[in-house]
């Protein structure tokens, strides 16, 4: 693979694997309730720093598997100034030195809640992120990473697939 302004592109002849067939559309079939999940990351993520938001996007998409949202995030997180080497290695963050208490205070967050299921949210993870985030960032960061797990479910169950570039 090689990389052009951020993109990556294959760097043998062969033609790339097609992605499955899309299941089934939601803004077609159930639309109102497309718009409100709309809505809903309109207001999750009001106040919640741009470059901050999309690493939180990135890495429960990444943890969730959901191709569509890592592409969609991880471009905007690039437009936001992000750098590549950070989206990288987001599922190796906690080896790394370059994510600050406040981004790694978020990450966990965000893995607690993604992954609920594995011990629920530990007290020492939700105090850690009320230690770097006022109460109604902190309640903004809970609901966007709520809200982009909502996202990644529609994604991974009706097959989005990234548009080829």
């Amino acid at each position: 693979m090689t990389t052009t302004n951020g993109t990556i592109t294959p760097t043998t002849t062969e033609a790339a694997v097609p992605a499955p067939a899309q299941r089934i559309s939601l803004p077609d079939l159930a639309p109102e309730y497309y718009k409100a999940v709309i809505a809903t990351e309109r207001a999750a993520r009001q106040g919640v720093d741009p470059v901050l938001a999309e690493l939180v996007k990135v890495h429960a998409s990444m943890i969730n598997g959901c191709s569509f949202c890592i592409d969609m995030h991880s471009t905007d997180a690039i437009e936001h100034g992000e750098q590549h080497h950070r989206l990288l290695s987001l599922p190796a963050w906690r080896e790394t030195s370059w994510f600050t208490a406040k981004e790694r205070a978020a990450l966990a967050l965000t893995e607690s809640i993604t992954l609920l299921t594995r011990g629920h949210v530990p007290d020492a993870v939700y105090d850690e992120a009320a230690a770097h985030f006022e109460q109604t960032e902190l309640a903004q960061l809970i609901a966007l990473i709520i809200t982009i797990n909502s996202w990644n479910r529609i994604g991974v169950t009706s097959r989005l697939s990234p548009a080829a570039k």
